[in-house]
């Protein structure tokens, strides 16, 4: 039976001699070697050609997140699977991109290891439920800024330049004065735009315009 060759990454001994002695309790695992950072980690990966890498995160001299950079470049067939005690959006989103095929927290189960190990090795993925919710949270908040950016991009160039004016808090008066407009196309043009946007309120469009870079405060 072929073993899943490992390379545990980690700056802390009582770590790596932890998890290599879980590891030796699963029969298709073979842990082939040890790094205490991204830049040894490297230096292993080219030397023992590990299926699997188990990255922490914060380590000296080299990251492990440039680490995973690195090895996705150089060394596309090794799966990295971050395995760390953090846990936060920052560190979850960036490492995935970075190209970790997986995000598994230092407290969670052992079995959850063991399951993320084997998922990575046969071409899949796995995310602990927090990667996984901050994974889900990443996307929707794309979508909204891109579909943001498509109701903005049908607005006429009177409807941004009014925008711009109500959510700087003019009145539609001062607007129209401005404008040289009569009150009523001010209305007119307020009701078209809040429409395309799908904003039903001042604070809301004043929100949008923040986000947009539109105005500043």
């Amino acid at each position: 039976m072929q073993k899943i060759k490992v390379l545990i990454v980690d700056d802390h001994t009582l770590v790596r001699d932890g998890i290599r002695a879980l590891l030796a309790l699963v029969a298709d695992t073979k842990v082939v070697g040890e790094a205490a950072n991204g830049k040894e980690a490297l230096e292993k990966v080219k030397r023992l050609a590990p299926d699997v890498v188990l990255m922490d995160l914060a380590m000296p001299i080299m990251s492990g997140l440039e680490a995973t950079r690195r090895i996705r470049k150089r060394f596309p067939g090794t799966k990295v699977l971050a395995l760390t005690q953090y846990e936060d959006r920052e560190y979850i989103i960036p490492t995935i991109e970075a190209g970790a095929r997986g995000f598994v927290s230092k407290t969670a189960a052992f079995s959850e290891l063991a399951s993320a190990i084997q998922a990575v090795y046969h071409g899949g993925s796995f995310l602990s439920p927090m990667a996984a919710a901050a994974v889900v949270e990443e996307c929707q908040q794309k979508v909204a800024v891109e579909g943001e950016k498509d109701s903005y991009q049908n607005l006429t160039d009177r409807e941004r330049e009014m925008l711009k004016l109500v959510a700087e808090g003019y009145t539609a008066k001062e607007i129209a004065d401005m404008l040289v407009i009569s009150l009523r196309t001010v209305e007119t043009h307020k009701t078209n735009l809040m429409k395309k946007l799908d904003i039903h309120n001042k604070a809301d469009l004043i929100r949008f315009a923040i986000r947009k870079g539109i105005i500043t405060v």
